[in-house]
């Protein structure tokens, strides 16, 4: 292995060009990108989905799908080490030792069959020769480090046992166990709430500094690219149209692209007129407590009070937003009032109660009462075309008859959210994650619904899509007077789309009020403390 040398870059990158070989034609998704990244510098590439952003930075890791991934030209060095082409042993001494990588979607990452300790303990025993006893000490220390309460009972957790902020602290962990020259950090915390979005950020500022460990951090949030790097690229189209000191292009770009990522994120605030609507949706005390079982005989010793006396009132044509902390009982929330999980206390929909309801006799409200998942990768079947997920709702509910009918009705949802009818026929792969995101909502509005329970909808999309999907969601409720529950954890969403905001925390509410006074004026240190983490950093529109 060449030596190190310390006097230059750690990483240089030149004239980097990735092409996919594809039946339809070779697709070029990195065109002559170069640039450098010294020990102890952060460089935040940014740019929107299919800019080739992560495509570069697998590139370093050299973990692309070859050989149908190609350089047809480019150099890759680290230190002195050529990459591109580098032999598989060459490249396994070097991944998860001198370079580790944060991937962004932790669930996909980690290896469900595995537990905490021994996904993490794994690159200690493999590159450090640690035994079990010293990797599990290791273990510890690491999941102390990266702020995973009492990390003694997280050992034997698997990866859906967790919270998508403690998935994605057990990635971090793993990524700095053996302490590496490099961190690639592909979009790390997209999948955070705020508070624990700027604990991450801090996490990875400090261990910076007392390791000198350079970063490569790809995202799409801009306020996080003021706060971390030190330089910034913005790619699109697979090349960098602007790169320099991050205040230099942030203050004043100079391409056109980088001006409209400044410009595109949500904005406003609902704007209303007369009396409020009576109740579409009401819970009264509303509780979901999972019990905890302990010993042989898996007696009851206590209960998680994920939801704990919630009380929520609804109208047609408005949105309550739902903020909190991972954990805070957001989700279960919007479950228990869909009655997808048992719950105690009363919830009545258009004056009926339903929480007595099973599940034959929920049916046919399910048609009324929608539900937008967060990740619009899992909730679209890969083996369904668009058409036949859009489809199966009408067909349940029995609301289309011909095929041929069925397929004007798919036309005109996805054209009711700003896709082609004709793409009906296309699968989930072949669309873009703002796409995939317009497709769960074309599924839920098809059904003419009242009410949907919009579930982090916005937060693994690029600022720009982001600010198209609020015009969308606010333009179908203003044309059907729909009634949204917006969980979120990013607040700019929050604030540009809801009437009321309940703050939550440990299944209770927090705070709860007027959108405008709590974000104006919060009065409980909770909510102080979110709104701190959420725009302290940010840039545009505060």
């Amino acid at each position: 292995m060449a030596a190190r040398d310390p006097s230059g870059p750690l990483l240089t990158v030149e004239n980097l060009a990735v092409r996919f070989l594809a039946e339809g034609g070779d697709v070029d998704a990195v065109r002559g990108v170069s640039f450098t990244l010294n020990r102890g510098e952060t460089l935040a590439v940014v740019g929107e989905s299919g800019s080739g952003k992560s495509v570069t930075a697998l590139s370093v890791m050299q973990l692309l799908p070859y050989p149908r991934a190609t350089h047809p030209t480019g150099s890759i060095r680290l230190g002195e080490e050529e990459l591109v082409g580098a032999p598989d042993a060459l490249m396994r001494s070097i991944r998860g030792r001198r370079i580790s990588m944060i991937f962004q979607e932790p669930l996909s990452a980690l290896n469900p069959l595995h537990n905490v300790e021994k996904q993490v303990a794994e690159v200690l025993i493999q590159h450090q020769g640690m035994t079990k006893a010293a990797a599990r000490a290791r273990v510890l220390e690491l999941l102390d480090l990266v702020g995973i309460p009492d990390p003694g009972s997280r050992l034997d957790d698997y990866p859906h046992q967790l919270s998508g902020g403690q998935r994605q602290r057990v990635m971090i962990a793993m990524a700095l166990a053996n302490e590496p020259d490099l961190l690639i950090a592909d979009e790390p915390t997209t999948a955070l709430d705020v508070t624990i979005q700027a604990q991450i950020l801090e996490l990875l500022k400090d261990l910076q500094q007392r390791l000198g460990m350079a970063i490569l951090f790809i995202t799409h949030d801009l306020g996080i690219v003021r706060r971390m790097a030190d330089r910034v690229a913005v790619m699109t189209r697979g090349e960098i149209v602007e790169a320099g000191a991050t205040a230099e292009v942030m203050d004043n770009p100079q391409h056109d692209y980088t001006k409209m990522l400044l410009a595109a994120e949500p904005k406003g605030r609902p704007e209303r007129s007369g009396e409020m609507p009576p109740p579409l949706l009401t819970t009264e005390n509303l509780k979901v407590w999972f019990p905890i079982r302990r010993g042989v005989f898996r007696r009851t010793v206590g209960h998680v009070k994920a939801v704990d006396g919630i009380d929520i009132d609804l109208a047609e044509g408005r949105t309550v937003g739902v903020v909190g902390e991972s954990g805070s009982g957001k989700t279960t929330l919007g479950q228990a009032i869909l009655r997808l999980i048992r719950s105690d206390g009363a919830i009545s929909f258009d004056g009926e109660r339903i929480d007595q309801r099973g599940f034959k006799a929920m049916r046919p409200l399910r048609r009324q009462m929608q539900v937008v998942f967060q990740d619009p990768y899992g909730s679209l079947s890969p083996r369904l075309s668009v058409g036949d997920i859009i489809e199966e709702g009408l067909l349940v509910h029995g609301l289309v008859g011909q095929e041929a009918s069925r397929r004007d009705v798919i036309a005109a949802a996805l054209e009711e959210v700003g896709l082609d009818g004709a793409m009906q026929d296309r699968y989930p792969h072949e669309f873009s994650g703002g796409q995939r995101q317009r497709i769960a909502i074309a599924r839920a509005i098809a059904l003419k619904p009242r009410f949907i329970v919009l579930d982090e909808p916005t937060s693994a999309l690029d600022m720009s899509v982001q600010a198209q999907i609020v015009d969308l969601l606010r333009d179908l409720q203003d044309r059907y007077n729909l009634a949204y529950l917006f969980i979120s954890h990013d607040l700019k969403v929050v604030r540009a789309l809801s009437d009321e905001v309940v703050v939550m925390k440990d299944g209770k509410v927090v705070e709860r009020g007027p959108a405008q006074r709590i974000f104006d004026s919060p009065e409980q240190d909770y909510t102080k403390a979110l709104l701190a983490a959420a725009f302290e950093h940010r840039m545009i529109g505060d």
